[in-house]
């Protein structure tokens, strides 16, 4: 007797748009001019309605939601369907104008959906911090601070006549947020035993990639003035050789212990987190070095550096491109065998 199971699609889903969404916002402007990246954008496009029709088709089906926010790490996966929301609102503005009142309602939900976000986030922060030992928090809940920016950022985009209030209330709160997290994520680590190889998770880089989100909002709202923001931009390159550093030594662990291929070379929805945390990176020093009021400090080093660094984030994108159509692959033909018996 065949019992047929009820497939999940990975919540954290919503990574994939946010990572494909910021190259496209950001270091694919390195390769392509506007007119050849609309096909892109188009394809972007129709794998974000195939991605988000099948997230919120789960919603409605019994159960899902529920365990999903009974856990009060994992809950925040969340964030990464407001943050690919506002990711994909911004591309389409740029590319397809055409498509303005679409995208501006598309950008209300998301708002609306970002109010609601936040109850669970203040519920869950709050059973985190009651049990901070009790759960293995890791940079998942930063993307708590991650969507809280991305709307900030999509308000300046959309609807620049918008109070200030709204914008810095609302980048106050993802401040709050991302310190928040990182305590918990510090002590989760400080407390307890722990192993680079299986405890170093791939989220962790949104340690880094939270700030350079900020940043992004920090600009787009004109917030600071020049000589802040390029003290703050040092802070952020230092916090991302840290955490990438550690993400080298842990890579080569795995290497020894698992070799290539499991150690790697594996897909895990994770790692899309960080093609996102890479390609935002890039996106905040481009419109950093792009605006007029921070053209003086470090102007030519910042126009190589993007020059490199965006050969990075493609690089990076093609390789996890390939993972994931691999573990498809891989997945299919497993199927394909089970069916012969």
């Amino acid at each position: 007797m065949n019992v047929h199971k009820r497939k999940i699609f990975n919540p954290a889903s919503g990574a994939i748009v946010m990572a494909l969404g910021i190259f496209l916002q950001g270091a694919m402007n390195h390769f392509l001019n506007q007119t050849a990246g609309r096909w892109f954008v188009f394809a972007y496009l129709l794998l974000s309605i195939a991605i988000y029709s099948k997230l919120f088709r789960q919603v409605f089906q019994k159960g899902f939601l529920t365990s999903l926010l009974k856990n009060p790490v994992n809950s925040f996966v969340l964030g990464s369907w407001i943050a690919g929301f506002s990711v994909l609102s911004i591309v389409l503005e740029r590319y397809l104008p055409l498509l303005h009142f679409m995208v501006a309602a598309l950008a209300v939900v998301n708002s609306l959906l970002w109010v609601m976000f936040l109850y669970i986030c203040f519920m869950n922060f709050k059973q985190l911090w009651i049990r901070p030992a009790f759960h293995a928090t890791h940079g998942v809940v930063l993307l708590s601070a991650v969507a809280t920016q991305s709307v900030v950022i999509l308000w300046n985009e959309l609807f620049p006549s918008l109070p200030d209030i709204f914008s810095l209330s609302a980048f106050a709160l993802g401040g709050l947020f991302y310190i928040g997290g990182l305590i918990l994520i510090f002590k989760r680590y400080l407390e307890t035993d722990w192993s680079l190889t299986e405890d170093w998770t791939n989220t962790n880089c949104i340690i880094h990639g939270g700030l350079s989100i900020t940043g992004l909002a920090i600009v787009s709202t004109k917030m600071f003035q020049g000589e802040i923001l390029l003290y703050y931009w040092m802070l952020v390159l230092m916090i991302f050789c840290l955490v990438e550093g550690l993400e080298v030594v842990r890579a080569i662990k795995r290497i020894r212990q698992k070799g290539w291929r499991k150690g790697v070379f594996s897909y895990n929805v994770s790692q899309w987190s960080r093609n996102f945390t890479f390609g935002m990176f890039y996106a905040f020093t481009m419109v950093m070095h792009e605006n007029a009021s921070y053209k003086k400090h470090l102007y030519d080093f910042h126009e190589h550096f993007l020059s490199l660094w965006a050969w990075v984030v493609l690089i990076a994108l093609v390789i996890e491109i390939v993972l994931w159509g691999g573990e498809k692959v891989i997945k299919e033909n497993v199927k394909g065998e089970q069916g012969i018996y």
